[in-house]
């Protein structure tokens, strides 16, 4: 198995929010008994989108062996889970996701969705 990048979630950490479900556009990651995991190693494809919006920082990226990230799955996967769909909203001016591009990021202390349009005032001041 050749070595990746993919998520890895530390159980003592999470809380089981499921803030990180929803950013994860491959579906790679659910709440299994009350903790976030990645249900299938090829369908993560360590992009990392889910680690911005975790509350306690249990999320991270790791290089290991693991499978192959695979589209095809990542899509078939998709195709057989009930869609689930939360509109983020940015934490500064409301803006959603349907009308503007949104980013994760930490704000003291906080794991939140920042616009485009609000970025550079919360990067510069």
């Amino acid at each position: 198995m050749p070595k990746r990048q993919i998520v890895r979630i530390d159980e003592e950490k999470c809380t089981g929010c499921g803030l990180c479900v929803t950013p994860c556009a491959e579906g790679a990651i659910q709440i299994v008994n009350g903790k976030a995991r990645i249900v299938r190693e090829e369908l993560c494809d360590g992009a990392g989108f889910c680690i911005g919006v975790c509350p306690v920082g249990a999320l991270s990226i790791e290089e290991r062996e693991a499978p192959a990230f695979s589209e095809e799955a990542a899509h078939e996967h998709l195709k057989s889970k009930e869609k689930t769909y939360i509109t983020q909203t940015c934490f500064r001016c409301g803006n959603t996701e349907d009308r503007i591009p949104l980013l994760p990021c930490r704000h003291r202390g906080e794991s939140l969705w920042v616009c485009t349009r609000c970025l550079p005032s919360l990067i510069h001041g």
